[in-house]
C-alpha cells in the first residue's frame, strides 16, 4: 500500500485546465518535494487531496483509503498568505485546534491536549510566544506555529504548501531536521517548494508538475536538466545559472 495514489486526476477552474490526467504514487516514509512554475497546479494538488477542491475526474487514495476515512490521519498546512492573521487568537490556541478531533469543537481541551500543544510549541522553538496574538508573530514564527498545529494532530501524512517561504535559513534548517525525524518515525511528507537548490539535500522524492505530470520518483532519478527544462521551459544553462545564484544567495554571498 502506498501513502498516496492518484489516478487520472483532472481539475478545471471555470474553463481552464489546472491539472490534467495526473497519475502517480508515492511510498510511505519519504519527504517528497513538489516543484513547478507558477500556475503549475502544485497548491491545487494539495487542496484536492484534502477535499478543498473538487476534481472533474480521477481517483485519490491517501494511506490506501478515500479521504473521508483517513481525514484524521492527514495534516494540511496551507500557504501562510491564506490565513487571517488578524483573527483574535493566541499561538497556543491555534496549536490546540489540531486536537479538535479528539475533544470536539464544543468540548474543552484536556490537560493531555494542552501538554501536547506545549510540547509542539517547544519543538518548534515557539514556547515563549504561546500567549501572543498571532498577528504579532513574524512570518517565520507564523510558519512554525502551523507546523506545531500539524504535529499535535499526530498524523501519518503531512501536506505542506511552501513551509519555507518567508523563513530565514536557520529556521528552514530546523524545520527540515524536524521533518526528517518524522520521516524516520514512518511519516510521509509532501512539500510544495520553489527553491530548486534545496531539492537534492532536502528531499528523497521529487514530483515535477506543469499542469500535467513531468516526473515523479527518487530525487537522483528525477532532478536533472531534461526534466527541469520540460517543467520550467528553461535551457540547461539557464537552470545551472539559476541554481548557482541560488546557492550563493543562501550562503550570504549575494
Amino acid at each position: 500500500m502506498n501513502a498516496i495514489e492518484i489516478e487520472g486526476l483532472t481539475i478545471n477552474y471555470d474553463q481552464t485546465s489546472v491539472l490534467w490526467d495526473l497519475s502517480f504514487s508515492l511510498p510511505h516514509g519519504i519527504i517528497c518535494g513538489i516543484a513547478g512554475p507558477n500556475g503549475a497546479g502544485k497548491s491545487t494538488l494539495l487542496k484536492a487531496a484534502v477535499g478543498l477542491v473538487k476534481p472533474q475526474s480521477g481517483r485519490i487514495a491517501l494511506l490506501g483509503q478515500p479521504l473521508r476515512k483517513m481525514r484524521q490521519r492527514i495534516a494540511y498546512i496551507p500557504q501562510r498568505e491564506s490565513i487571517d492573521w488578524d483573527f483574535p487568537i493566541t499561538a497556543s490556541d491555534v496549536v490546540l485546534m489540531g486536537r479538535y478531533h479528539q475533544f470536539g469543537f464544543w468540548g474543552r481541551p484536556r490537560p493531555a491536549d494542552r501538554a501536547a500543544a506545549a510540547c509542539a510549541l517547544e519543538q518548534l522553538g515557539m514556547s515563549a510566544f504561546a500567549d501572543r496574538q498571532i498577528s504579532q508573530l513574524s512570518g517565520g514564527q507564523q510558519q512554525r506555529l502551523f507546523i506545531a498545529r500539524a504535529l499535535v494532530q499526530e498524523p501519518d501524512l503531512f501536506l505542506m504548501d511552501e513551509p519555507f517561504r518567508g523563513v530565514d535559513l536557520a529556521t528552514e534548517k530546523s524545520i527540515i531536521e524536524l521533518l526528517r525525524r518524522l520521516k524516520n518515525e514512518g511519516k510521509t511528507i509532501l512539500i510544495v517548494f520553489h527553491d530548486l537548490h534545496m531539492a537534492q539535500s532536502y528531499f528523497d522524492y521529487l514530483l515535477l508538475l506543469n499542469r500535467r505530470l513531468i516526473a515523479c520518483g527518487p530525487i537522483e532519478a528525477t532532478l536533472n536538466s531534461q526534466n527541469i527544462s520540460r517543467a520550467f521551459g528553461k535551457s540547461q544553462s539557464l537552470f545551472e545559472e539559476a541554481t548557482a545564484l541560488s546557492a550563493k544567495t543562501r550562503l550570504g554571498m549575494k
